[in-house]
């Protein structure tokens, strides 16, 4: 069957067409390889942008994006797992999450990308161990998956590159916030990550990509159904980002909270969304009976300590200084501290996540641009949450900066993020919807 020209498939999808695998392949890996031309594919996307795309579509799309570079074959290693967040304020969750699950009997052999915007990055936050390296030739990265039972690296330029010459060309053409193509970007790496059983956190509010639920189940649901089509156990967990997660955001500040947590002493919504994401990727992979279970086997794994050793070994086997581990106050933490109090009695109604990710932003924890420096020691500590009663006076922030580099803004921005009323809110639940 001859192909058809590339001005005939932007017809196809400006008419509302489905396209076939084969096309798919042609326009976006003609595109990836310098065949198709940008202009082409700015047309292609605007009419995707428009019109949207079928699901089995959708997975076609994927499916060619991650195969159009490396693909990680772990396929030597048993039970492999990997966890996803659309990101947030606060987000420590992977520092915590997968050392549980190798202390499960499960293995993550997992690459992580660094923060961009208000959004703080997985990879940022482990730097914050002086010597760790997120760099591993793949030889060693699936004999240290294999050994631990935990690898992380920094996301490779040719995982999926043609979902990075996507994303940039979509962020000029006005096409960013288009379902198909979001959940596309997101599954294309993860498929192309290799682990076969994949748990989604689906963020939803102020802070989010998302920033309703609405939207949020749409993603959820399409991200699932292209795992699925792929052959791959997929859920996902829909949780609320209208509230920094936990009480620390900034990179060290992140990692001595997520050690806390490790060590039973964390705060109450962060314990509870790791034990909930380590249950589900429990069931999603076979590894548990009934939901009981697999809670009951999640939370044993932050009181026992076997999460922790977990995160120590990890630590030292990349290179990083383990023991900060067990002695998380040596970490960087700037020695500047200001605080933002609450200026008249009455409950928090609302202290919004992300005015808290651009304060981080300001005070220099991290970056505008790609390449920037981040200062791993500051960040903004949320004292108070929604639904809790302060009195004038009362601290809600605490911020850590170095020299009061950009303290004046990230105070500007924390001020006005806080609403107070005179009656108690409606709090919303941290969980806020499963998809499976």
């Amino acid at each position: 069957m001859s192909q058809q020209s590339i001005p005939d498939l932007i017809a196809k999808k400006r008419a509302g067409g489905e396209h076939t695998r084969a096309e798919l392949e042609q326009l976006i890996g003609g595109y990836t390889r310098g065949e198709v031309p940008d202009y082409q594919v700015s047309a292609w996307l605007m009419a995707v942008f428009l019109n949207g795309m079928a699901p089995q579509e959708t997975a076609d799309l994927t499916l060619v994006m991650a195969e159009s570079g490396d693909q990680l074959d772990l396929s030597s290693l048993p039970n492999t797992v990997d966890k996803h967040s659309t990101g947030g304020v606060g987000d420590k969750t992977s520092l915590i999450l997968t050392p549980m699950l190798a202390a499960l009997g499960l293995t993550v052999a997992k690459m992580s990308g660094r923060g961009l915007a208000h959004t703080g990055g997985t990879i940022d936050k482990l730097e914050s161990f002086p010597g760790w390296n997120p760099e591993l030739p793949e030889d060693r990265f699936i004999a240290q998956a294999r050994e631990i039972g935990l690898s992380l690296v920094g996301q490779s330029k040719d995982l999926a590159p043609a979902d990075g010459k996507l994303y940039a060309l979509r962020d000029v053409t006005a096409t960013v916030e288009s379902l198909p193509l979001i959940a596309s970007s997101i599954m294309s790496k993860k498929i192309a990550s290799g682990a076969q059983t994949i748990v989604l956190d689906v963020k939803s509010g102020a802070g989010a990509f998302m920033k309703t639920l609405d939207d949020s189940r749409a993603l959820a649901r399409a991200m699932v159904d292209i795992g699925t089509r792929a052959g791959r156990n997929v859920r996902a967990v829909l949780t609320d980002m209208d509230t920094p997660l936990g009480h620390m955001a900034g990179n060290s500040l992140e990692v001595q909270e997520a050690i806390a947590t490790l060590n039973g002493t964390g705060p109450a919504d962060l314990t509870e969304l790791c034990v909930t994401l380590a249950a589900e990727v429990l069931l999603a992979a076979g590894q548990a009976a009934d939901p009981a279970q697999a809670r009951e086997r999640a939370a044993r794994a932050l009181q026992d300590g076997s999460a922790l050793a977990k995160l120590e070994a990890f630590v030292t086997a990349q290179g990083g200084d383990g023991s900060l581990v067990r002695n998380p106050e040596g970490l960087d933490v700037a020695p500047g501290r200001a605080e933002i109090t609450a200026p008249q009695g009455g409950y928090i109604q609302r202290l919004d996540a992300l005015s808290v990710g651009r304060a981080v932003l300001a005070l220099g924890g991290g970056r505008e641009r790609k390449g920037d420096p981040v200062d791993v020691g500051v960040g903004v500590e949320t004292v108070c949450k929604p639904g809790e009663q302060v009195e004038e006076g009362d601290v809600i922030y605490r911020l850590y900066h170095r020299g009061g580099k950009g303290l004046e803004r990230a105070q500007e921005l924390l001020r006005e993020g806080i609403e107070l009323s005179g009656t108690p809110p409606e709090v919303k639940p941290l969980i806020l919807d499963r998809v499976q």
